[in-house]
């Protein structure tokens, strides 16, 4: 049976398939998404408290320059095979070099729920991963079509977000304070962090299933792309992780992200930096495709690639 969290994704697409009236009301689902990244960095933060970082340093700096690289890679494909134009290649590339928050909070629980073993420093990959991707990308495009985007307006825009913000809070305090002085909230937003997950998703479900009313076609291309691309870069976050001596916790989470797609940071620099780019495009292949493909198949699939 898969993890109980991705059922409530799954009743979540099928009311918005069927067109039920089912609805999380938007201050619920913003005050959930706050809750879930800054639990996501509390988590990280507390398996930090008291390890020293500077032996890691090798191993995070190769996770960034992953981050940095994969995008480049990505855009020619998207420019070639996809055929979208430049401003559309280098959005859904940086969605895609970028990772998922929801993602990743799924592939904690099946970790967890596995025994798998996973190293403390593991939930720094989210945040590692979150900005490279979207600021190459974004001063790329700049580089390509001469945009008068700043290139300090783009790094504002992208560690200043909320996402960001919260995730690297989260993280800073848990490692200060770690399990003993979080002791008193860490019962409700720790301890709570499944229930946070399953609400969080059955509202992926139902944005999910809008994506697909009706479902474009005509995007034949970019719909084989967000199917085939996660299992790819799956591939390569398995090598990465081998390469780094990661235990099998940490590297499926490491091929879990890699394959992600971002549907929350991504967007707000895109919107603010490439406004000819079609966020509903980036969309329809990071939330609508590849975030439901990975909840309910690439994940398992990611983790009998470990055997």
């Amino acid at each position: 049976m898969p993890d109980i969290v991705i059922m409530f994704f799954a009743l979540g697409l099928i009311a918005g398939l069927v067109k039920s009236d089912l609805k999380v009301p938007v201050p619920i689902y913003e005050t959930l998404s706050i809750l879930l990244m800054l639990t996501i960095g509390l988590k990280g933060g507390m398996a930090l408290h008291g390890v020293p970082l500077l032996p890691l340093l090798p191993e995070l700096g190769s996770i960034i320059l992953a981050g940095a690289v994969l995008p480049l890679v990505l855009y020619p494909v998207l420019r070639k095979l996809v055929k979208l134009e430049s401003a559309d290649a280098a959005s859904i590339a940086a969605h895609y070099g970028s990772v998922s928050a929801g993602t990743f909070a799924v592939v904690l629980a099946v970790v967890s729920a596995s025994g798998l073993a996973m190293s403390p420093q593991t939930t720094l990959y989210l945040v590692l991963l979150e900005l490279p991707a979207i600021v190459m990308m974004l001063w790329l495009y700049r580089y390509l079509n001469g945009s008068k985007a700043s290139g300090l307006a783009i790094l504002h825009e992208a560690l200043t977000s909320r996402g960001v913000l919260l995730l690297t809070g989260g993280l800073v305090i848990g490692a200060l304070y770690g399990q003993s002085g979080l002791a008193d909230i860490s019962v409700v937003l720790v301890g709570g962090f499944k229930t946070l997950l399953a609400l969080f998703l059955l509202e992926m479900g139902l944005c999910t299933a809008k994506v697909f009313q009706p479902l474009p076609w005509r995007q034949w291309r970019l719909m084989i792309f967000a199917i085939v691309t996660p299992m790819v870069l799956a591939s390569f976050g398995l090598l990465l992780a081998a390469l780094l001596s990661l235990p099998a916790g940490s590297a499926l989470v490491l091929a879990t992200l890699m394959a992600s797609a971002s549907y929350i940071a991504a967007p707000a620099a895109i919107r603010a930096a490439i406004p000819q780019a079609d966020i509903g495009l980036a969309l329809l292949a990071s939330l609508g495709i590849t975030f439901p493909f990975n909840i309910l198949v690439g994940i398992p699939l990611y983790q009998s690639w470990l055997a």
